[in-house]
């Protein structure tokens, strides 16, 4: 009787054992080796507020991971259940548990990337995240005259034209036009900051005379070197009240400028157009990057007050309406 119970404890024993074992061994299987290779992706929103048993159950769904059931306990293990941050995330069958726990916890959500490149204006913007799908070009361009959301914003202007600074952005999958705005015009405020916090540069020139005068050069300027030299034709000819006729301005609102405009445009009536009014625009007729706004806070010192492009898009510079001609000769007929 003895020997049988110790023979039944043995086996019962034994059992524990293997079970032990077994659930060890599935436990590591599940927590180093993925479903899959990497070949299923899965866009899954983990919402703020939202529970870590929903969210293992929509990546169990959605064959990213093995097992929900595993993936709370792993996650709990490890003290990590408070410390996942909400967000839009891109997982793949190749990520184990670990993988996916340390996005969660950094943060590391999807993201689609954004560049706007210099010198372009809203409306080419507008058009640039219309064909990558994001926005469309009409709410887009809505929000960039939302008096509120500029109000918001600290833009005292009819738009943010200007006020959007041209590099590479980051907006997560469920970003909103708001946000996209918002983190252009925040980096444009700083770029703008550290380029005056030096000081001197154009005496008398409010910040949205300084974009607006920017945004002439970018448009006009193909060689970064030249820009302080078309600023400085530009502050000429303020200085003494002659019109800028800056080709682009003929132009914006109607067209993407592309080097070359015709007589119907610089006769369209327009209060951009420099063939016809006199001093700066209303406002920027683009986004310029640093070299241009440095270019308009601290133009060359020159007494040039013409240039014209040549072949090589490069520009000749006069300061006589004599040498001008003789240069328009020389580069355009």
């Amino acid at each position: 009787m003895f020997s049988r119970n110790l023979f039944s404890k043995t086996v019962i024993t034994n059992a524990v054992r293997i079970c032990l074992v077994l659930l060890l061994f599935w436990y590591l299987f599940c927590l180093f080796v993925p479903p899959g290779n990497g070949g299923v992706a899965r866009d899954i929103s983990f919402p703020s507020g939202s529970g870590i048993r929903k969210l293992a159950a929509e990546l169990k769904v959605g064959g990213i991971i093995r097992s929900s059931w595993h993936f709370v306990l792993v996650t709990r293990l490890r003290g990590a259940a408070h410390r996942l941050k909400a967000g839009d995330y891109r997982f793949n069958d190749g990520m184990t548990p670990d993988v996916i726990l340390k996005k969660l916890v950094a943060g590391d959500v999807d993201y689609r990337k954004f560049s706007l490149p210099e010198g372009y204006s809203i409306y080419q913007a507008a058009e640039l995240l219309d064909q990558k799908g994001y926005f469309t070009k009409s709410d887009f361009l809505g929000k960039c005259r939302d008096r509120a959301l500029l109000a918001g914003l600290g833009v005292a202007e009819a738009s943010v034209e200007g006020y959007l600074y041209p590099a590479t952005y980051n907006l997560s999958r469920g970003g909103t036009v708001e946000q996209l705005i918002s983190q252009m015009v925040e980096q444009s405020d700083k770029k703008y900051a550290e380029l005056t916090a030096k000081g001197g540069g154009a005496a008398g020139l409010s910040r949205h005379a300084v974009v607006t005068l920017a945004s002439l050069i970018e448009k006009e300027a193909v060689s970064s070197a030249e820009k302080p030299l078309i600023s400085s034709v530009f502050h000429n000819r303020l200085r003494i009240g002659m019109p800028l006729q800056s080709d682009p301005t003929a132009v914006y609102g109607v067209r993407a400028f592309a080097g070359k405009v015709t007589k119907a445009d610089i006769e369209r009536p327009s209060p951009y157009n420099t063939y016809l009014v006199k001093g700066l625009p209303p406002g920027p007729i683009g986004n310029s990057g640093a070299d241009a706004i440095e270019a308009a806070l601290h133009p060359a010192a020159t007494q040039y007050l013409y240039f014209v492009a040549r072949q090589d898009g490069t520009h000749q510079f006069s300061r006589t309406l004599e040498e001008h001609n003789r240069a328009v000769r020389l580069y355009l007929k």
